[in-house]
Parts: C-alpha cells; sequence; structure tokens
C-alpha cells in the first residue's frame, strides 16, 4: 500500500541527518488502524510537520530508506512484520528518534521496543496532546545533540573504570566492546555519569533528559534505566528508592 502524505503549510523538503529546527521536521507514522493513522497524522501536520503514512511494517522500512525522517511514530503491531522488526531493520541503517505505541501496557513489551531501538513509548488509548509534548521533547533532543556536537567536538571522553562515553562521537564502550544506545539512553547515561555517585530524581532525569515538566512520566525513566543496565550490565546505576538513580563508577 502506498503510503499517504500529510505535508505540512510550507513544508521543504524531507528529513536528513543535518540539525533540523522541529518546526520543520519530517516525521513517518507507522499505523495500520486508519482512522488512529489519519487523526495522528492531521494533529502532527497541525504542528508544521511534514507527516507521512505507512500502513505496514515493510512499507515503513521503505518510506524511512526513502525519506530519511527526523521522527517516527509506529505501532507495534502492524501486518507483515511488527514493529519490533521494523525498529531493528530502521535503527541498523540510520539513528532516527522512535515512539512506539503499543495496546499493551506491559513493561515487558516496552523493554523489548526499548531494547530493540525505540525512544520512547505510549500505551493506547492516547492523547493527542500528549503525543505532540512527547514528539516534540524527541526532536528538541535531537537538535540539541547535534548542535552540541557542532559546536564541541573536541570535548574529551568521559572515562570511569571499563566505561568510555565519548559525547563528540556519541557512543558508548565498556570493556573494549561497544554498546549501542538508542539517543535517549545516550542522554541519559551522559546526565548521570556527568555527576557520579550523585542521586537524580526521577522528576529531574525528566524534566533534562525528556523536556518534560510532567512527573507523571517517572515509569518512562524507570523503564529507560532497566534498558540501559540490560545493555551495560546491572552495576553501573544505583537505585535509590523512593528517590532515583546515581551512577557509580566502575573499578578501574
Amino acid at each position: 500500500m502506498a503510503p499517504a502524505s500529510f505535508p505540512s503549510p510550507g513544508a521543504a523538503g524531507a528529513g536528513s541527518t543535518a540539525a533540523v529546527p522541529s518546526q520543520s521536521a519530517t516525521v513517518l507514522v507507522v499505523e495500520d488502524e486508519m482512522a488512529i493513522a489519519t487523526a495522528v497524522a492531521q494533529r502532527l501536520s497541525a504542528e508544521g510537520w511534514r507527516v507521512e503514512v505507512a500502513r505496514d511494517g515493510l512499507a515503513a522500512v521503505d518510506a524511512a530508506a526513502r525519506l530519511r525522517p527526523d521522527l517516527i511514530v509506529l505501532d507495534v503491531m502492524l501486518p507483515g512484520i511488527d514493529g519490533l522488526e521494523v525498529t531493528r531493520r530502521i535503527q541498523a541503517e540510520q539513528p532516527v528518534p522512535i515512539l512506539m505505541l503499543t495496546a499493551r501496557d506491559d513493561e515487558t513489551d516496552m523493554l523489548v521496543g526499548l531494547g530493540v531501538g525505540a525512544d520512547d513509548y505510549m500505551t493506547k488509548p492516547f492523547s493527542m496532546r500528549e503525543l505532540v509534548a512527547r514528539a516534540k521533547a524527541l526532536l528538541r533532543r535531537v537538535e540539541r545533540a547535534q548542535q552540541a556536537a557542532a559546536t564541541t567536538p573536541s570535548d574529551p571522553p568521559i572515562a570511569m573504570g571499563d566505561v568510555t562515553i565519548d559525547k563528540a562521537q556519541r557512543r558508548v564502550h565498556r570493556a573494549g566492546e561497544e554498546v549501542h544506545l538508542t539517543p535517549t539512553e545516550f542522554e541519559l547515561l551522559v546526565m548521570l555519569a556527568s555527576s557520579p555517585k550523585t542521586v537524580l530524581t526521577r522528576e529531574r532525569l525528566l524534566a533534562e533528559v525528556w523536556d518534560w515538566a510532567d512527573a507523571s512520566g517517572t515509569r518512562t525513566v524507570d523503564s529507560h534505566i532497566k534498558a540501559l543496565r540490560r545493555k551495560l550490565g546491572p552495576d553501573l546505576i544505583r537505585t535509590v528508592h523512593g528517590v532515583g538513580y546515581a551512577f557509580e563508577p566502575p573499578q578501574a
């Protein structure tokens, strides 16, 4: 099925790896339910973004390769190949923030989604207002990271024990092996590692990494911490119950 386009007023061209202001972003919506796909696309287009819709997994992979979008809003349950496999294939070709939509409020499913490369998730039914807020937050973080990389290319890597975090290259190694993190996971790790042994509250992490002021999203922080532990090991991030998390530098 051919993708449907929802160009914004004055939209110019497709997304790219260059820093793109959030108000002129290209968004790929992948959703097989027509009513939801149309509603989401129209709402995002109203923000001034160029939006294209794909209705199945294979079409999504093709559209992502062609458009090189700045953001993907992706349903987990799709005909053909599911959203998890779509995420794997897209992230293997190009780093792009992915907001995953799931009909199940199951933390295991959320962790699997984060583990294959999604940056955030929302459970259906969701409010369009929250969807837009999360999409804007993802775009702002990517824009901020690209600007930081362009202006401070010589930032020295953070090296603690067998962990190296290269902020300029946005790469993480542990014990000599590269660990592939999503943009959100990378930002979260950098913030924690920049203040080792310091307890950072969930609310502060949510505000500074996600750009959210709403404390109801602290479960998102917890899920991303679990995803980081799965990739880097359980010993790097300490839980302070009822408060937040602290980065524990490994022994050299």
